[in-house]
């Protein structure tokens, strides 16, 4: 293939495949790419709610953990979406191949359900290009050292799509969702937030994991350190979307907004672990258990060397609260401790650039959310993110107010703090 021709990546998500009528519109936007004269790779979901019914059939017959059968099967999903893409986009007359994770190179590590994507041979995208087709490439899967199916596990199919762009040093990924972008609040419960126009790779990590659904951690993780622009936009309308790059060189220095956005995640689960015996620290023994279970931690604290009881909490996933439980009790148990879920709490976070250079943002949060009788429990401040928990039932008004508090419906807010104190800044 000539080196000089522009390369781009597009990918497709579940939403944007449902339907046949969907998967036709989606290959009309591939097809525009294609006679631009781009040379284009395509990552395809599973259908919307395909992966779901695959895991309840496995359900159904007592398969509920990560293996290498169920791998087999969930790849099934993204498979029948490759396969739709490349014949519809060969009824309109764009040559095209579908190719599985391990058509296309995609090498993994052996977790089943959570592997990792070690290389990415991709020659056969290449040679389909040189052959003047589109490569449609199976996201979220690819093979292991034994050969076998490995999944790659929440935002697999972003990842896949960001790997493959690094690997065929592509100009973009674009990523199609059925949302215009990333806003500065989810949309669903807050019509006054705004679609941000670019957002830094490293904001753009912390708003995922604090619980932003349009892209996956990994997957901007991965972007930032290959050096991939990730651009955000809607399948079903021409809007710009939002760009995921460094700052432009048009951006402001430091009179650009410190607070970016505000997000919120139900998924949690409040964690308190204890032990009479102040003499044994069962932190390692803790975290081993969780990082066993590949368990995302957050908002961790623990008591100190000199005081009368071993005390440690922190927050995860409520989703995986079960598969820890067990082996939390036995560790505690030993020790005459005991550990306590609170699943009836929310995650809210505030997320921007150098929050801890300007404390009056924290003490801005916790009073907005007491004012309007929200309680709060634990908080976890960085440059980045600043994260509060809060009741469940009230998570979606805290976000409210924090983005009332922080001025986010705002076009072009000023975020310089002005002689007369911080009540300029926002």
């Amino acid at each position: 293939m000539n080196t000089t021709v522009d390369v781009l990546v597009q990918k497709y998500g579940g939403t944007s495949l449902q339907t046949l009528a969907r998967v036709r519109h989606a290959a009309l936007r591939v097809a525009a790419a294609r006679r631009r004269g781009a040379a284009v790779a395509v990552v395809v979901s599973a259908r919307g709610g395909r992966t779901d019914d695959l895991l309840r059939l496995a359900a159904d017959i007592g398969a509920t953990s990560a293996s290498r059968e169920l791998d087999q099967l969930l790849a099934v999903g993204e498979q029948e979406s490759a396969a739709l893409m490349a014949l519809t986009l060969n009824r309109l007359g764009v040559p095209a191949i579908s190719l599985t994770g391990q058509q296309a190179g995609i090498e993994t590590t052996d977790r089943h359900g959570e592997a990792l994507i070690s290389r990415i041979g991709a020659a056969r995208v290449r040679e389909s290009w040189d052959a003047g087709q589109v490569a449609v490439v199976t996201g979220f899967q690819g093979i292991d050292r034994a050969g076998d199916v490995a999944t790659l596990g929440r935002g697999g199919s972003d990842t896949t799509a960001v790997a493959l762009a690094a690997r065929l040093r592509a100009r973009a990924c674009e990523i199609y969702t059925d949302v215009d972008g990333v806003f500065s609040a989810d949309p669903r419960i807050l019509p006054a937030a705004r679609c941000l126009p670019w957002v830094a790779p490293g904001v753009m990590a912390e708003l995922a994991f604090a619980g932003a659904k349009v892209l996956h951690t990994r997957c901007i993780e991965l972007a930032a350190m290959e050096g991939v622009e990730v651009h955000v936009r809607n399948v079903s309308s021409q809007a710009p979307g939002t760009v995921v790059a460094e700052r432009p060189e048009d951006r402001p220095l430091e009179t650009r907004r410190a607070v970016v956005a505000v997000t919120h995640d139900t998924d949690v689960a409040r964690v308190l672990v204890h032990c009479r015996d102040s003499r044994r620290d069962l932190a390692p023994d803790v975290l081993e258990v969780l990082a066993a279970q590949g368990m995302v931690v957050d908002l961790v604290a623990r008591s100190g060397a000199h005081e009368s009881e071993f005390r440690m909490g922190f927050t995860i996933r409520r989703s995986q609260a079960d598969s820890v439980r067990v082996p939390l009790h036995k560790v505690t148990a030993a020790f005459g401790g005991g550990v306590h879920f609170d699943e009836n709490v929310g995650k809210v976070s505030v997320v921007g650039m150098g929050l801890l250079s300007r404390p009056e943002y924290t003490a801005r949060l916790m009073a907005a959310l007491a004012a309007a009788g929200i309680p709060t429990s634990w908080i976890s401040t960085s440059q980045m993110r600043l994260s509060v928990i809060v009741p469940r039932e009230r998570t979606t008004d805290a976000v409210e107010v924090l983005h009332r508090e922080f001025h986010l419906d705002r076009q072009e807010p000023s975020d310089v703090t002005s002689a007369t104190g911080p009540s300029a800044t926002v």
